[in-house]
């Protein structure tokens, strides 16, 4: 006798292989599309982070750019929230990294060390907050050749007489748990 499955019956099993796949590959269909719209106030509150206002003793905003620059970006699937400034250091990146470090505890900040990449580079990442109101804070050292396309070419020139650096918060738009090297 063939073995025979209706055509109900096929729909149901298709379905439950691909949400099985999904899972087992860390992916899911079942994640609703999160967008922009309604983060204005959590925006407002990454913005206003004291860690963006609180470089070290020294540092200074490229001159083509002063201020704090944020955006909602929900093009993956999953809105995006991130709020950051960029400076320029005159001294090492040792001492921007230990200026942070020491502020970012101080402030709740747990370091999150990634000893395949970050070592490299410099760069660091804090979390803090728990699931509903999870934030990241990351510390990066983007060649002068980067800041010069992204602020322009002055910008990159002052960026190649020091330490410049980017310092970014970010978050879920609902504020789920993240990690800083996923």
């Amino acid at each position: 006798m063939p073995f025979r499955i209706r055509p109900g019956r096929t729909a149901a099993l298709l379905l439950s292989a691909v949400l099985v796949a999904g899972g087992l590959s860390g992916c899911s269909l079942l994640t609703p599309f999160k967008t922009c719209e309604g983060t204005e106030a959590r925006m407002k509150e990454l913005e206003s982070l004291p860690l963006l206002a609180s470089p070290p003793p020294g540092a200074s905003a490229p001159r083509t750019f002063d201020g704090v620059y944020s955006e909602c970006a929900d093009d993956s699937g999953d809105a995006w929230l991130s709020a950051g400034r960029a400076y320029v250091y005159p001294g090492t990146r040792q001492e921007v990294l230990d200026h942070y470090r020491k502020a970012a505890e101080a402030d709740g900040w747990r370091f999150e060390p990634n000893p395949m990449f970050a070592q490299d580079t410099g760069d660091a990442c804090f979390t803090q907050g728990e699931d509903g109101q999870a934030k990241t804070f990351t510390l990066s050292f983007p060649p002068a050749r980067f800041i010069a396309e992204f602020y322009g070419p002055e910008a990159g020139a002052e960026f190649a007489t020091g330490s410049g650096f980017d310092i970014t918060v970010g978050s879920e738009a609902d504020g789920a748990t993240t990690s800083c090297w996923s």
